[in-house]
């Protein structure tokens, strides 16, 4: 646990997240979610949460466990193929995480989720956040056209608004 980490999370705030993602940005990347899905038969979530609190951050959660438990109760598992994936930025860390359900998972090694991670922090650190997670999605589609194509008659099964928290 490193105080640095617990003053940086204790200090954003919920501006921080709305001015690194205004309305207009949440609602491209909504759009580009949509369009993602109509080329797949998968799901891709987005999830942004300025900080931890409580006990998670002091505990020292990780960006990784905390997604994975976001990814959890979001039921990103919870699809007929089990091609769901979530990206999520805790953005007091800057750090992206992408956990993906069994289905696509066992298709796409880790080193390929870790490189569009890495690649969407490099535009973070620009401060091209729009830019990087438009990137990151347009990746993380690709693989999903390669492993579930879709075929026309796909359902959308989870909402592709982001969630702020």
């Amino acid at each position: 646990m490193s105080i640095k980490r617990i003053a940086k999370h204790l200090l954003h705030t919920q501006g921080q997240v709305d001015r690194t993602f205004p309305r207009q940005t949440l609602s491209a990347i909504e759009h580009a979610i949509k369009a993602s899905e109509t080329a797949h038969a998968g799901e891709i979530r987005f999830v942004v949460e300025g900080a931890l609190d409580g006990v998670p951050l002091f505990k020292g959660q990780s960006a990784r466990e905390r997604a994975i438990d976001v990814f959890s109760q979001l039921r990103i598992w919870d699809t007929e193929h089990n091609n769901g994936v979530l990206i999520y930025l805790l953005l007091a860390d800057r750090d992206v995480e992408i956990v993906a359900d069994r289905g696509i998972d066992a298709k796409v090694d880790a080193e390929e989720w870790e490189k569009i991670c890495r690649m969407m922090e490099t535009d973070f650190k620009q401060g091209k956040f729009e830019d990087g997670l438009l990137s990151g999605i347009l990746a993380v589609t690709q693989h999903l056209i390669q492993h579930f194509p879709g075929s026309g008659a796909d359902r959308n099964e989870m909402p592709d608004g982001p969630v702020v928290l």
